[in-house]
């Protein structure tokens, strides 16, 4: 799976989440740029990526995620 593809399917679990589309998902998104964004939210994102991927973070994986970049390269890892 390329980074696109894991892209397109952590966008999907942030649709699922948030329950809009009206947002750009890019390597540089923080939550600041995302309306609903926030931190029961974020765990909730949290839960649905791992379960979309079939991963389980580490916490020091979680503590240190900054934007969507990080949460993709760490999806990359755990593939």
């Amino acid at each position: 799976m390329n980074k696109e593809e894991i892209l397109s399917k952590v966008k999907q679990a942030f649709v699922s989440v948030l329950d809009h589309e009206n947002f750009q998902l890019t390597y540089e998104t923080t939550a600041d740029d995302v309306d609903g964004w926030e931190s029961i939210t974020h765990m909730m994102i949290i839960s649905e990526v791992e379960k979309s991927f079939g991963i389980k973070f580490k916490l020091m994986d979680l503590m240190n995620m900054n934007n969507v970049g990080d949460l993709i390269k760490t999806i990359e890892s755990e593939l």
